[in-house]
């Protein structure tokens, strides 16, 4: 179900049908012949001019493409606006150094020549997440577009104005019908779409669970795939380090984009010598977050993104405590309206606790020198 539903207030504001195999067979067919008919055959010089308006109007239009954001998945607007930058700036990049970058390369070789060159596959088909609604299809549009293939793009069920607006951004700024197409379909059909011999690669970002599903697709189908998937990366502290800087640069990166963050801070490895200080100075600051409205510039935590991911973060909170975890803060739904949960910390995650081994969104992990010292689950 393709919903946009306010994680503030819990609203539901539109829905979208899901395309039917006709139409999914027409928007594959048509991003075929774009591509052989027309896009391929542009000039290097003719897609930058595209990708950088695109860009352009993604600057101009700052604040329209981010309170679809901020609507639809809970981002905080400051944070919305600056992802809107960045898409703009990695349209950008990839515009200006495509040519670079896909320019022959001599190899160097004892006999004879080589040469390595560099062409398009043809229609990529996506499948890209919520929690960087534009961030996510900027990273891949640049390449390939500059590439000179044509996309087909599934984006995430809940943020399907976010991902209707990327679509028409393309088109506004001069590219072919085709060229860029969002499709709003099962996971059922995009298993067909992967299949199809007009489908000449695949990309995911996303959890393990969606990867094993759509590599596999790929896999039997002898597709050229990227997966990104999700991790637990790890913030250091070591006994030396400043404890300002510390403690400044741990709380964003555990509380950026409300900790919805696939390379966010979701385990904190703390020298011995520093832990207690650094665990205490933490605390306080994630007590002084501000949950709200987060159109409102004095919000400085925002909902997550669902019901579900807000479901699914208390169960690992829970089943956490059941192995042994401690609470040090928080772990529980903020009583209000909205998808909130408290700024939460977890000590005491041993090895043998499940949850040592997934990852938190909206959540971190804090060890010990030498020994597990628990688990921060908070936005």
């Amino acid at each position: 179900m393709y919903e946009t539903i306010n994680p503030f207030t819990e609203e539901l504001v539109k829905s979208f049908a899901e395309h039917t195999n006709t139409e999914l067979e027409s928007v594959i067919a048509k991003a075929q012949e774009t591509y052989e008919n027309d896009w391929k055959l542009r000039s290097p010089a003719e897609r930058k001019a595209i990708v950088k308006k695109a860009a352009s109007i993604l600057r101009e239009k700052r604040d329209d493409f981010a309170k679809l954001v901020t609507l639809e998945m809970g981002k905080l607007f400051r944070e919305a606006q600056a992802e809107v930058y960045l898409s703009a700036d990695i349209l950008d990049y990839y515009a200006d150094h495509a040519k670079k970058f896909l320019a022959p390369q001599k190899l160097k070789i004892d006999k004879g020549e080589a040469i390595v060159e560099n062409e398009p596959l043809g229609v990529i088909f996506c499948i890209e997440p919520w929690n960087f609604p534009y961030y996510q299809l900027a990273r891949v549009a640049g390449p390939n577009l500059m590439m000179g293939n044509t996309l087909i793009v599934k984006h995430a069920p809940n943020v399907p104005q976010c991902a209707f607006a990327f679509e028409k951004l393309f088109l506004d700024a001069g590219a072919p019908a085709g060229a860029y197409t969002n499709v709003v379909i099962s996971n059922e059909q995009a298993a067909a779409a992967i299949a199809d011999k007009r489908i000449r690669g695949v990309a995911l970002t996303g959890s393990e669970r969606a990867g094993e599903a759509v590599a596999s697709e790929a896999g039997k189908a002898l597709k050229k795939s990227t997966m990104e998937l999700g991790g637990s990366d790890a913030f250091i502290v070591l006994d030396d380090a400043d404890m300002d800087t510390a403690v400044k640069w741990g709380v964003w990166g555990r509380i950026s984009n409300t900790g919805e963050c696939c390379v966010a801070a979701k385990r904190f490895i703390l020298h011995e010598k520093i832990a207690d200080t650094f665990l205490d100075r933490f605390k306080k600051e994630l007590e002084k977050l501000v949950p709200g409205d987060p159109m409102d510039p004095q919000t400085t935590l925002g909902p997550l993104c669902t019901e579900g991911a807000l479901y699914l973060v208390q169960k690992q909170i829970e089943s956490a405590v059941r192995g042994g975890a401690k609470v040090l803060l928080g772990g529980k739904r903020i009583e209000r309206r909205g998808y909130f949960i408290e700024p939460t910390i977890l000590t005491d995650i041993t090895p043998e606790n499940p949850v040592y081994y997934q990852e938190f969104f909206a959540s971190a992990h804090i060890s010990g020198e030498g020994r597990e010292r628990g688990n921060q689950t908070g936005e």
